[in-house]
């Protein structure tokens, strides 16, 4: 079963196609800059690259061009798009209605509509990028939606709930989603793996960190909290997100600046986080080589970060009543080594036996922990793989039509 897993975004569309049988990815390739200029790469599992300029005015356009370098006689990988028995694709939000990953169909299709007002820079490049499709592949092929808040859906009132008026939540349903969940359900699962335990005995810390990051406690296989909130501008600090910031500050600030909603949030979303406090970039690798030639706002900008995760691990710690394993992927958990150390070296009080041996052997993909035998809590790096979530998730549903 060959899968096609589409990963939609305002003006890209990014994808990976999966053999599932043989355990795969036959190519993985995005279209960026459509509706502006047009960029086109493409990765096949033999190591062969392609790329091109090519105009691309929409989705549909865009999923003709992946669809043309997909089967073509030189470079792709497949025959034809006739070969594809699903596609599985990312939606960001699903609300408090999706609580797992469905078919598409007009119903569901219309409540993802719906929600567009929940993600709106998400959401709506998610129906662009489901309906790209069946306009090039038609009725015929099922899809799937799978989203990035089902695997949160099991947090108790007590964890999704603000302190705000009753009739919020009754009225817009004001609460905390969380997202990431495709990545905490993947990596939490693979940690009960590697442990040789069964997740449902298992309280475990997932930290999710990159250019948006989030941490989620993860006991007995369900997420019982998370970092995100309503939206993912809600937890600690990310590349140009706030985290969470004391509400009269934003108002403060907009009465100060005469700044309308919309600039505020702009402000909160795309001017903040590490970009905001160093004034350098939004990506950590610039970050530390700043901070490495004396930069001191760069410097307090990795502190800052390093000291939210350890308050956020410190609160789930609290919330689960004790952690068997905490883990770090995406970008930065899976690639930035003085983050984990210092990290980790701040929560020896509780169990982490640190083995810094260990974590500066792990970089770039590779899977590990990087505690010494007989830790209380055991800490590993693992690589997330949010696509292959969507396809095996992709595959189930099929299966079962």
């Amino acid at each position: 079963m060959k899968i096609l897993v589409i990963n939609a975004g305002s003006s890209s569309l990014k994808y990976q196609l999966f053999d599932i049988e043989r355990d795969l990815v036959l190519a993985k390739g995005v279209c960026e800059r459509i509706g502006i200029d047009g960029r086109f790469k493409q990765t096949a599992f033999s190591g062969a690259e392609v790329s091109a300029d090519v105009e691309m005015p929409n989705h549909t356009a865009a999923f003709e061009v992946l669809s043309k370098y997909l089967t073509d006689p030189e470079n792709g990988v497949i025959a034809s798009m006739g070969e594809i028995s699903a596609v599985g694709h990312r939606v960001v939000q699903g609300g408090s209605h999706f609580s797992h990953s469905v078919k598409v169909n007009e119903e569901n299709l219309k409540r993802i509509n719906e929600l567009c007002e929940l993600a709106p820079l998400h959401n709506p490049a998610a129906v662009q990028g489901i309906n790209a499709c069946l306009d090039n592949l038609g009725g015929s092929v099922p899809q799937v939606m799978v989203f990035d808040t089902s695997f949160h859906q099991t947090m108790p009132e007590e964890a999704y709930m603000f302190a705000l008026p009753y009739e919020y939540y009754e009225k817009y349903q004001i609460r905390r989603y969380g997202f990431h969940g495709t990545s905490h359900r993947f990596v939490s699962k693979r940690c009960a793996e590697l442990m040789n335990k069964d997740i449902k005995d298992l309280k475990i810390i997932t930290c999710h960190l990159g250019n948006g990051s989030s941490i989620t406690a993860v006991n007995g296989g369900k997420s019982v909290d998370t970092s995100m909130g309503f939206t993912p501008l809600d937890g600690f600090m990310m590349g140009t997100r706030t985290g969470a910031v004391d509400p009269s500050a934003v108002t403060y600030i907009m009465e100060k600046e005469g700044l309308s909603p919309s600039e505020i949030i702009d402000i909160l979303n795309k001017k903040s986080g590490a970009l905001g406090v160093s004034g350098v970039s939004s990506d950590d690798r610039d970050v530390q080589k700043a901070a490495l030639d004396g930069n001191q706002r760069a410097a307090l900008t990795l502190k800052m970060l390093r000291y939210q995760i350890r308050k956020y691990i410190g609160q789930y710690m609290a919330a689960m009543n004790g952690v068997d394993a905490i883990v770090f992927t995406g970008g930065i958990g899976e690639n930035v080594r003085n983050h984990r150390e210092d990290i980790c070296l701040n929560l020896s009080v509780f169990g982490v036996d640190f083995d810094s041996v260990r974590n500066m052997e792990i970089l770039g993909g590779i899977e590990g922990e990087i505690t010494l035998p007989g830790s209380k809590i055991r800490v590993f790096v693992i690589p997330t793989n949010e696509e292959k979530v969507i396809a095996l998730d992709t595959k189930e549903i099929v299966e079962r039509l």
